[in-house]
């Protein structure tokens, strides 16, 4: 604790230097771990005040019996205290700070799986909204009748923000299924589809070595909006990583030169993801979190709409608040990921 006090004073120290603002990037990054630390600081500095007055209540009591029920009453809130603190200090994970990448694509079910795509990608834009943060669709592909067959999108958070958007996001991952009457059918009888969804950190400084060699690149017209430019140059750009079958596309920016760069740097953020879940999988501590699983074949929420149910299966969710939720009033299920993810933490934390 000792340490984390230092560290907030440092950063209290850097932050009020104008210098450091000259450096958007560094200001957001200290900005970000000031407004981390600042509750743990803040129950930090409330625990020790509270013991100090236990104390001084106590050597009071012997001259007033008065101060003896303040003590008893003050020592009652320690344990709250290091409870919450506890919490506080459990460990983080290391991505939570990230802004993430966002892929959503159609999967079993045709034309009405691209429907429910579309309907994934409105839920999460509306919901990016209400929090304030920034999206950037980089790369879309339309089905005929106004879905996605896939689409990828970038999602930042205000610097002010003490979390980054993964914290909040990164388990939304895997697949989503989806039970209505089509619009495509005709007898009015119900259907089950599946939309898959990855998300991934955006981590900064992605230390990824990219041999040009591992790399094959095609260029193409842009097919999605994009102003005046759309379908009149090959601005469009697609790059597939041999050695995994990686594929992406870019095809927001107006130059072949950005869109490459653009698909280089999500490239290089899902290599990175990729290493990062092989290394999950070897290391000898890595725990099988209930919340989060690396499969991503595996089924995590159900949509039902005749019964404007939403279920959430890795932690038993149910709400009947679908219409709601698909207009991106998703807290009620994030909140109960982040609790269960919570609960098995501090319970790992106790042995």
């Amino acid at each position: 604790m000792d340490e984390l006090l230092k560290e907030y004073a440092e950063l209290e120290r850097e932050l009020a230097d104008p210098a450091v603002h000259a450096d958007q990037a560094r200001a957001r990054k200290l900005g970000r771990r000031y407004s981390e630390l600042t509750p743990v600081v803040k129950t930090i500095r409330e625990l020790d005040g509270v013991r100090a007055d236990v104390a001084a209540a106590r050597e009071l009591a012997a001259e007033d019996d008065a101060f003896a029920a303040e003590a008893d009453a003050l020592t009652k809130r320690i344990p709250e205290l290091e409870e919450r603190l506890s919490e506080q200090l459990l460990p983080r994970d290391p991505h939570d700070g990230s802004d993430v990448l966002f892929e959503i694509k159609s999967g079993e079910g045709g034309e009405e799986s691209a429907l429910f795509a579309g309907d994934l990608f409105r839920m999460y834009t509306r919901y990016a909204e209400r929090r304030g943060w920034k999206i950037d669709v980089l790369d879309v592909n339309e089905s005929d009748l106004g879905g996605y067959k896939d689409v990828t999108l970038s999602v930042k958070s205000k610097a002010s923000d003490p979390d980054g958007v993964w914290a909040r996001m990164k388990f939304e991952g895997g697949v989503h299924r989806v039970q209505r009457v089509p619009v495509t059918e005709s007898q009015g009888r119900i259907h089950t589809s599946a939309a898959g969804v990855l998300v991934y950190p955006e981590v900064e400084d992605v230390e990824v070595e990219i041999d040009e060699k591992d790399l094959r690149v095609d260029v193409f017209r842009s097919s999605g909006h994009g102003g005046q430019s759309v379908n009149t140059t090959d601005s469009a750009v697609r790059i597939t990583h041999l050695p995994t079958g990686i594929v992406v596309s870019c095809q927001n920016e107006r130059s072949q030169l950005q869109n490459r760069a653009q698909a280089m740097h999500v490239l290089k953020v899902r290599l990175q993801a990729l290493a990062d879940e092989e290394a999950a999988k070897k290391a000898s501590d890595s725990r099988r979190s209930q919340v989060r699983t690396v499969d991503r074949s595996e089924r995590v929420r159900t949509y039902n709409f005749p019964e404007n149910r939403i279920s959430d299966h890795r932690v038993n969710y149910k709400a009947y608040n679908l219409d709601q939720v698909l207009e991106g009033e998703l807290d009620g299920v994030l909140d109960a990921l982040a609790e269960a993810d919570r609960a098995e933490r501090l319970a790992a934390a106790k042995g």
